[in-house]
């Protein structure tokens, strides 16, 4: 596939092109409404890749959980420790004297990548969390 650039023309409500234009002015001064609709693009096809079953994709989990609970730092590192092969790093960040943040980031088969968030994010004492896929960027 080329990377020359194609040219094609969108046509949209006056309302929905003022948004679009301010979210374009927000994104700041190195950008124009082509580099954002090609932002656009990309994330769309990004979610859609990492919402195909099978496809290798990279994600990062970021939880929020109390070290003082019981035996959960024992059992968050026997998850990451079942799952080596698909936890790449962690980064462990002291919020306060109770409260601690980690940042996990997996590479895997998308559905196993879900299925090892929902074992940490359902482990008793983690207070929030999320997931974040992203492509390995093979296919852009």
């Amino acid at each position: 596939m080329s990377n020359d650039l194609v040219r094609f023309s969108v046509a949209m409500p006056e309302a929905l092109l003022i948004e679009f234009d301010q979210l374009v002015a927000r994104r700041g001064l190195a950008k124009n409404r082509s580099e954002v609709v090609r932002d656009l693009v990309r994330d769309a096809l990004v979610e859609e890749e990492c919402s195909t079953p099978g496809t290798v994709v990279m994600g990062t989990l970021t939880i929020v959980y109390d070290h003082h609970s019981n035996d959960l730092q024992e059992k968050l590192h026997t998850i990451q420790h079942d799952y080596f092969d698909n936890i790449i790093s962690t980064m462990h960040v002291h919020v306060d004297q109770h409260m601690c943040l980690e940042v996990i980031v997996m590479r895997g088969e998308t559905g196993l990548v879900q299925t090892v968030a929902n074992l940490i994010l359902g482990t008793k004492g983690v207070k929030n969390g999320k997931l974040v896929l992203t492509t390995t960027g093979r296919h852009l």
